[in-house]
């Protein structure tokens, strides 16, 4: 298992130090996670890695997953499509299913001092607080700049009623009564996903998946999502095609919470099925070594989404020190300075463009990629993010309170 003391040969001693020092100051107080899936997606990897981490420097953090039906899912679906801006249709049954399913897990549920609510799928156990108590906080992980607005009207009502809220962007603020609180998703660099790969395992991957390395590979590895755009990176690529020689690799895998995810990747298959040099990879969620070295292997990586959270697979190629390049929409514009740290695109021909650029000028390209790296290790290692969560953590559960951090 890993250490948090590992992290030191990454950030720095220091950095670890100050985690203990903040620890401290929540002995005694219980820290409830909740979310609605345990495997598959951003947010379900960030809790595996960080919750282990939290006990060791002393917070008792726990995990707790809702339960629903598949019928509670494909409206929860509806409901992320909404905020990120998709025309959807959610009868007044569904809106009552989503409630009911939020109270049957309220009443099963033990609450925490604090409870940190993940996303939109469990914002109604709030309607439990009058009778548990505590402090409550909703962290949205989601594009909320753009939002339907009779979900989101239904959801506010349940969103003012938390002592904050915690958005990835400052794009995603909406106007609440309550406090907001900014803070970045993270990567985790000592993780099976992005720890240092040697060559050979890199090749080895490849050779695996019968992808050729002798000729550039572009990739997007990602959740087969609408929102991720997988059949756009195919038009991308054959354009880019007409100029340069490449490969593209589309692989991903889907989420317990998500029922769209195989016929999104169906609709991939059949787009590809006629090229031999498009490689669609299903990857199980146990395919973190995988997805490491298809990223260490990659000439160029994209993420080509329509809306995005925050796209940590920005941030994890960028770790690898690959040169990317990505869609100007949620949270990725504060992993990738345009021309500096990656490329920001907002179009399948502009995507096209600079797979060509890249491939043709792989100095300019490697380039990209280690300030990329530099930007991610400043900004966005699961230290960082631990940081930020015992300092959100101490403000709410202390507030009113003077809290010496030096004792």
């Amino acid at each position: 298992m890993i250490r948090i003391e590992d992290y030191a040969g990454v950030v720095g001693r220091g950095m670890v130090e100050e985690l203990f020092l903040l620890a401290r100051h929540l002995r005694g107080k219980t820290i409830q996670n909740i979310n609605s899936t345990s495997v598959g997606g951003g947010v379900a990897e960030i809790l595996t890695r960080m919750i282990p981490l939290l006990k060791q420097i002393g917070v008792d953090a726990r995990w707790d997953v809702i339960k629903g039906n598949e019928r509670f899912f494909v409206v929860t679906k509806k409901f992320h499509n909404a905020l990120h801006g998709v025309p959807v249709e959610i009868s007044d049954d569904e809106f009552d299913l989503f409630l009911d399913v939020n109270r049957q897990n309220a009443a099963d549920m033990n609450f925490g001092d604090m409870v940190f609510v993940h996303d939109p799928q469990p914002i109604g156990l709030i309607e439990k607080r009058g009778i548990v108590g505590g402090q409550w906080v909703w962290r949205c992980h989601i594009d909320f700049s753009h939002p339907d607005r009779k979900v989101w009207e239904f959801l506010e009502g349940y969103v003012t009623r938390y002592d904050a809220a915690v958005f990835s962007a400052p794009a995603f603020a909406r106007p609440l009564p309550i406090n907001q609180v900014l803070i970045s998703p993270s990567i985790d660099p000592l993780s099976e996903k992005n720890r240092d790969l040697p060559e050979k395992s890199v090749s080895e991957v490849f050779e695996r998946f019968g992808i050729d390395r002798s000729r550039p590979v572009v990739s997007q590895i990602s959740r087969f999502d609408y929102l991720k755009d997988p059949v756009g990176v195919i038009k991308a690529y054959r354009i880019a095609r007409r100029r340069v020689d490449c490969q593209l690799v589309l692989a991903g895998g889907g989420a317990t919470d998500d029922p769209e995810g195989p016929a999104i990747m169906e609709q991939v298959q059949t787009e590809a099925a006629k090229d031999k040099d498009i490689h669609v990879v299903f990857l199980p969620p146990s395919s973190d070594f995988e997805i490491n070295a298809l990223q260490r292997g990659s000439t160029v990586v994209l993420q080509k989404s329509l809306r995005e959270g925050f796209g940590l697979t920005v941030a994890e190629a960028l770790w690898k020190g690959r040169p990317v390049i990505a869609s100007a929409v949620g949270g990725i514009p504060l992993q990738i300075a345009h021309k500096y740290s990656g490329i920001l695109t907002h179009s399948i021909e502009g995507t096209a463009h600079w797979i060509k650029q890249l491939i043709n000028e792989p100095a300019y390209a490697r380039k990209l990629g280690e300030n990329g790296r530099e930007h991610i290790k400043n900004n966005f290692l699961i230290t960082r993010h631990i940081k930020d969560y015992l300092l959100l953590f101490l403000s709410t559960l202390r507030k009113g309170e003077i809290v010496y951090l030096d004792q």
